[in-house]
């Protein structure tokens, strides 16, 4: 017997025939003598349908009463999918995230999880009752309703799976796992069987967009294991345990057979580029730059600081996510007088594209063949930033695709063609 977290995603929740379908899927699980625990999205669009009614009600919402509002989704999804399992014989109950309760800090729309009350939790699984959990939703410790940010359902399932000390966290979305680039963009893309935490949370940073970035965080801080498997396999497919997708674990478990100098490739077209001229180049000019952007919760990214041009001045690149573009050109400008630079400029037509591996750290030569393989086609690099186990560069967004297919290929990625 295994106790298992199971989290289905927005689009394994949008209607009552998928729910239907998604409680056929829990009832297996508790056939086969597992302890089950199911974390729920809410239904495809709902959340945004929600966040739009906070908008129209005011531009200036209290964000405590806009958790109250977009919790809705996933409360109304718990509930259903336990209505559903009972319509199913199956023993299950809702609990909503101040019944548990998961503590958060106050930080609403965006709050971090602390702990998990699990005793009664564990008590009603123990006594073969299905817990249904709301994703996405806590309490403050002033006992108000709490948001963890957008996709926090999968963070919501790790922090679950590490309080109940699952045996694993599944994963239920609407592709089949991890893949070694966007296969949309390279038809031979392969579905990779193992990833390591530390290649996860880089691509899901860079742009892979099949797990939130923090919830990954978490796993490889508890040590969760995770995997990724698609939710749309038919009711006759094999058991999750027999069907892996992707499983996201400690880089112990992944040997020397299996292991890759590149584990992937990721392309995000949500960067902004920003430049200074004319910085002064003297101490302290750099950080009168990053200081009101990090005032203003703006996550800066690649950082470049050009030659000086005459001993006195300098310019100075860096990236942000285009959505905080307009934030960050208002705190520059507020701080310009202290900056004391010459213009601003901006450039939202750019992509980042990214090289992650943990066979980086023994393999020289990967950042070599990047910058060799997208100079033969002509694309030019703006911007680079590195990790122990990334390579990531900035290129002009229409050049995208092509970098992508081209880097893939020139990493032995593709896979076979079929016979």
């Amino acid at each position: 017997m295994a106790r298992i977290v199971m989290k289905f995603g927005g689009t394994s929740m949008a209607g009552i025939e998928r729910i239907r379908s998604v409680a056929a899927r829990v009832k297996r699980e508790v056939e086969a003598g597992n302890e089950v625990a199911v974390v729920v999205s809410a239904m495809a669009g709902e959340t945004d349908r929600l966040v739009g009614f906070c908008r129209e009600a005011s531009s200036l919402y209290d964000p405590k009463e806009y958790d109250v509002v977009v919790a809705a989704g996933e409360q109304i999804t718990s509930g259903l999918l336990a209505i559903a399992l009972q319509a199913a014989g199956v023993q299950a109950r809702s609990w909503l995230g101040w019944q548990l309760p998961i503590h958060t800090d106050d930080a609403h729309a965006k709050a971090r999880i602390g702990t998990i009350e699990t005793d009664a939790l564990l008590a009603s699984m123990a006594a073969g009752e299905v817990a249904v959990i709301p994703g996405f939703q806590g309490r403050s410790e002033d006992g108000r309703v709490t948001t963890l940010g957008r996709g926090g359902s999968d963070t919501s399932a790790v922090a679950v799976a590490a309080a109940v000390k699952a045996d694993r966290c599944d994963i239920y979305t609407d592709v089949d796992g991890v893949y070694t680039t966007d296969p949309r963009i390279v038809p031979r893309a392969r579905k990779l069987a193992k990833v390591t935490y530390e290649e996860m949370l880089e691509l899901a940073s860079v742009g892979a967009k099949v797990l939130q970035t923090r919830s990954v965080g978490l796993a490889m801080k508890e040590q969760v294991r995770v995997q990724v498997l698609s939710s749309f396999t038919g009711e006759d497919a094999p058991m999750a345990d027999t069907l892996p997708g992707t499983m996201i674990v400690g880089e112990e478990e992944i040997d020397d057979v299996e292991r890759q100098l590149i584990t992937g490739i990721a392309h995000d077209k949500n960067e902004a580029k920003i430049t200074l001229t004319s910085v002064p180049d003297k101490p302290g000019a750099v950080a009168a730059i990053f200081e009101p952007l990090a005032a203003a919760n703006i996550n800066v990214d690649m950082i470049i600081q050009n030659i000086a041009h005459n001993h006195g001045s300098t310019d100075v690149t860096f990236t942000v996510p285009s959505a905080d573009l307009a934030r960050s050109l208002e705190a520059l400008n507020q701080g310009r007088e202290a900056i004391g630079f010459g213009e601003l400029v901006h450039d939202t037509r750019v992509a980042k594209i990214s090289v992650v591996g943990v066979g980086m750290r023994s393999h020289a030569g990967v950042a070599s063949t990047m910058f060799t393989t997208l100079g033969a086609r002509g694309i030019n690099i703006q911007a680079i930033s590195t990790s122990e186990i990334k390579v990531s560069v900035l290129i002009h967004e229409d050049e995208t695709e092509l970098a992508v297919r081209v880097l893939h290929t020139a990493y032995g990625l593709d896979a076979e063609a079929a016979a």
